[in-house]
């Protein structure tokens, strides 16, 4: 049995990458401690096998010392200025195969003579944030009234997808790596993510999220395609306002600044203050309020409590101390499913995206080995489900 030269610091490497529980990863290969302390190698069929468990290119477990990896567009994430470690290998697969997504549908949209789009780039972030969400509520057909009327958070997502998806752009939401329910995604790792394209513009939002919080993820993604600006996102409520700088050598620069802007564009544009204003009972009791209202704009409490402060229902520190409890509430509930809707096909890859992809397919003009890894799959059944689902099936 021939055994391959591994240096057991690239296994030790791969396997903290992975994120896998260590102890899984022992039961699958006994051997793994001897390996990794050099006391043993493994063969090259054990190799190939720990690459593909731990979701590393095999290539990279040959190196002599650990690549170092990036994300692939901007890392806009705050994480309050917490060194946020190396990218997971989920993350980092999620983001490749939707830039390879992004740009056969960019090829696609040239072949058919689209334009680009006028409305990415449109703004700065110096604009107004209320000039800047009135300018999208309106490019979307965004109906304050319509959400009044949807009765849950799933269908009022599907909706503000939808809207994205007729104005052009590819909205994925997935909760795992392509198909494989194995690898799901972490929200605490990210929580979307804009690739920014005249053509082409993506917004992937993390399925594995609350759908309250899915809706500000999408809110703040368009606001980074607004900008024509590439980003990944841990976009949350949780920007709770800071000391207010006194000079402008004091305020916020670079990506901070941005992901504030996006961050107060996307609250405008999902509970503007005006209608807050209309809605808010500063009489009743804070937390029935705060419910009631969330229902009401299909947006997480937090979203709402920020909105409040920003009415005047509540002092800064009123708003850190409502802030912090209703966080440690949320995360002790359980995290319910995500629903059928998260687990169709086009949900995960957009419907936009997914009709293009089927009709290039049978017309001939996209291979199905093509058409099948872009939208990882392996069956011709699922294929046509997929077409006939989104009524472009043969």
């Amino acid at each position: 049995m021939m055994r391959v030269e591994v240096r057991p610091e690239m296994l030790r490497w791969a396997r903290e990458r992975s994120r896998i529980d260590p102890h899984a990863l022992l039961r699958r290969f006994p051997r793994l401690a001897a390996w990794e302390r050099g006391e043993i190698r493994p063969t090259l069929k054990q190799v190939e096998s720990f690459a593909r468990a731990t979701h590393t290119p095999v290539g990279f477990l040959f190196l002599q010392e650990p690549p170092v990896e990036t994300v692939p567009i901007p890392d806009f994430r705050i994480a309050g200025n917490v060194d946020l470690g190396h990218p997971s290998p989920d993350l980092l697969d999620t983001i490749y195969i939707c830039q390879q997504r992004q740009g056969w549908y960019r090829d696609f949209a040239r072949s058919m003579g689209e334009t680009p789009l006028a409305f990415v780039r449109s703004a700065q972030p110096t604009d107004g944030v209320e000039t800047a969400a009135a300018g999208i509520r309106q490019m979307l057909g965004f109906d304050l009234e319509e959400r009044r009327r949807i009765p849950t958070w799933t269908e009022a997502l599907r909706r503000f997808i939808e809207q994205a998806d007729e104005l052009g752009i590819l909205v994925m939401c997935s909760g795992v790596v392509l198909n494989n329910n194995r690898r799901h995604l972490d929200p605490a790792e990210f929580r979307g993510f804009a690739i920014a394209d005249e053509l082409a513009p993506l917004v992937f939002i993390n399925g594995a999220d609350t759908k309250a919080a899915q809706m500000f993820t999408l809110a703040h993604e368009l606001a980074h395609i607004w900008l024509g600006q590439s980003a990944l996102s841990d976009a949350q409520a949780s920007w709770v306002p800071e000391r207010v700088a006194v000079s402008d050598a004091e305020a916020p620069r670079g990506p901070d600044q941005v992901e504030r802007w996006c961050n107060r564009v996307a609250a405008e544009l999902l509970v503007p203050l005006d209608a807050l204003r209309g809605e808010y009972d500063g009489r009743a009791e804070l937390q029935v309020e705060v419910e009631r209202l969330a229902r009401r704009f299909k947006v997480s409490t937090l979203v709402i409590l920020r909105r409040i402060h920003d009415a005047g229902g509540l002092t800064r520190e009123e708003l850190r101390k409502a802030y912090d409890l209703e966080l440690e509430r949320l995360r002790a509930l359980p995290r319910g499913s995500g629903g059928d809707f998260y687990l169709t096909q086009a949900a995960r890859v957009s419907k936009r995206f997914a009709r293009a992809l089927v009709v290039s397919t049978f017309e001939g003009q996209t291979s199905f080995t093509e058409a099948f890894r872009l939208l990882g799959i392996r069956k011709m059944a699922t294929f046509r489900e997929l077409g006939e689902s989104l009524g472009v099936g043969v």
